[in-house]
């Protein structure tokens, strides 16, 4: 069984939880076990119960993040010894892009990142889909055999503190978070600001490249904003998005930049687990098919979910 280890910033918690969901089966076949450093009991030494289990692990996951990054332990003593032990050859190191940042000249920039080309995980639109690419990695990654352990005396061995081995127990410790009004709200707020400047620039975009287009987007309030697309001066698609509406607290989308804010074709709700928050369509727009009303969609996700309907007019021709 190989050895997981986790490092990353505790800002990233919630992230860290969900990926250690998704190597549920990893661990149900007997494959791995995980270690990070909410595992130490009242009472352990901190930074010798890190550096021991660090020193023991066969796959070393760097959760990478501007905050991991900034994070004098993530990087100094944890990343540094972990690139130490890649490079000998005694453990797999593994950076996990969870969070858009400047990750790519640090020492870990030229090891393959997951998941797939790097995405920051934040950035899928489905954060199961990035988890389960994450997870297909790391299993393709696993040890084919034990590693074997470096000898006592070889020349420069780091020194490593030895702490009592702890007895045996569960690395599933995760408890259900709870979230409040405020944190929903504030949530929502964060995801309808970032679904206006995504239609903000990927007009501007659009307008760019196609020169038979044009294009406008009207930020009415801190609420609402709309989108019309022109084709040789005719409209030929448009929308009105708005920050709650006919449905309550969640994101709406009219095919119809004039709609009033009591109608709308869809809409999207805050949902909550375990771990974090998301975005659920409630009314699933036939043209994305069975089963995208299940999705968790992030900030991305769900912006380009009402993206692609407003495309579709324009798409179909």
């Amino acid at each position: 069984m190989a050895s997981v280890f986790f490092s990353y910033s505790h800002k990233d918690e919630e992230l860290r939880d969900r990926l250690e969901v998704a190597l549920a089966t990893l661990k149900r076949q007997g494959l791995i076990e995980t270690w990070h450093d909410r595992m130490l009991r009242a009472g352990d030494e901190f930074d010798p119960g890190i550096r021991q289990e660090l020193e023991r692990a066969d796959v070393i996951l760097l959760l990478v993040s501007p905050d991991f990054i900034a994070s004098n332990y993530c990087y100094d003593v944890e990343m540094t010894r972990a690139l130490e032990r890649h490079r000998t050859g005694e453990a797999r190191v593994i950076p996990v892009i969870l969070r858009a940042c400047d990750w790519h000249p640090t020492p870990f920039g030229k090891l393959m990142a997951a998941p797939r080309d790097g995405k920051p995980i934040r950035s899928w639109p489905d954060l199961d889909e990035a988890f389960l690419d994450v997870a297909k990695k790391i299993r393709d990654a696993l040890p084919k055999a034990p590693i074997a352990p470096v000898p006592a005396n070889r020349e420069h061995a780091p020194t490593v503190i030895q702490v009592a081995a702890a007895g045996p127990r569960s690395s599933n410790l995760r408890i259900s978070k709870t979230f409040t009004e405020a944190d929903q709200d504030h949530f929502l707020d964060e995801a309808f600001d970032f679904m206006a400047k995504f239609f903000e620039g990927s007009l501007s975009e659009l307008k760019a490249r196609n020169p038979e287009i044009d294009t406008t987007f009207k930020r009415i309030d801190a609420n609402r904003f709309t989108a019309v697309i022109y084709r040789n001066g005719k409209a030929v698609s448009r929308c009105k998005i708005m920050l709650g509406g006919m449905l309550g607290r969640g994101i709406s989308y009219s095919s119809n930049d004039q709609a009033s804010d009591n109608s709308c074709n869809e809409s999207l709700s805050i949902e909550t687990d375990a771990q974090g928050m998301f975005l659920k369509p409630m009314m699933g727009m036939s043209r994305f098919g069975v089963g995208r009303e299940r999705q968790h969609l992030t900030f991305e996700g769900a912006a380009e979910y009402y993206w692609d309907e407003l495309m579709s007019n324009i798409q179909r021709d």
